[in-house]
């Protein structure tokens, strides 16, 4: 038996392996899905955006378990693989030609989790020559449009915290990885990291 684990940066020494045991044992009906987020509220584990670290911590669950430390309830869902596709849109396609000054003001709207968000996943499907793919990670989804007909998509999404290629490419060996990430303040619910 480990004296403490180390899990995505934070260790967790026997007193709170013994604290996620009797979550589980106080909880017989609770899923793991539950579990974590009862963990999460007791542990205080959130995100710089306020949202619960339930998915890290679902992580944490799994890793101890396999370790045989804990014993969580069987899974009860299993996910029915990859998200299904995005669905045709039909798009305003009438050429956008001419210079920038004859198209007016552009106007650039933020689409993740809004309704508008279906037609940048359909537009990005069926023009894109990757085709759509949920990003990795805290991202962030814009159209772009001119006089009503959206011209563009544009998507952002968060950097890999690991990539070793990268890593080696730069020079970073684990501590200087470690030394050199830097988290900037949140802004608006998202904390941006460079690294």
């Amino acid at each position: 038996m480990a004296i403490e684990w180390k899990y995505r940066g934070r260790i967790f020494n026997l007193a709170e392996i013994e604290s996620i045991r009797r979550l589980i044992v106080a909880n017989p009906e609770a899923s793991r899905w539950a579990l974590s987020r009862k963990l999460c509220e007791i542990w205080d584990w959130k995100q710089p955006n306020g949202a619960l670290r339930d998915m890290v911590c679902r992580g944490l669950l799994l890793m101890l378990e396999r370790a045989g430390e804990i014993q969580l309830p069987p899974v009860r869902r299993r996910p029915q693989g990859r998200l299904a596709k995005p669905k045709p849109v039909v798009a305003d396609d009438r050429p956008a030609c001419g210079p920038l000054s004859e198209l007016g003001l552009l106007t650039i709207e933020q689409v993740r989790r809004t309704p508008q968000e279906a037609l940048f996943n359909g537009l990005i499907e069926q023009y894109h020559y990757l085709c759509y793919e949920q990003p990795v990670g805290e991202h962030l989804k814009y159209l772009v449009s001119a006089k009503g007909q959206v011209i563009a998509c544009l998507a952002w999404s968060s950097s890999p915290r690991h990539l070793g290629c990268r890593d080696r490419f730069i020079g970073w060996g684990m501590e200087a990885r470690r030394r050199n990430i830097i988290c900037w303040p949140t802004i608006r619910g998202f904390s941006f990291c460079r690294g």
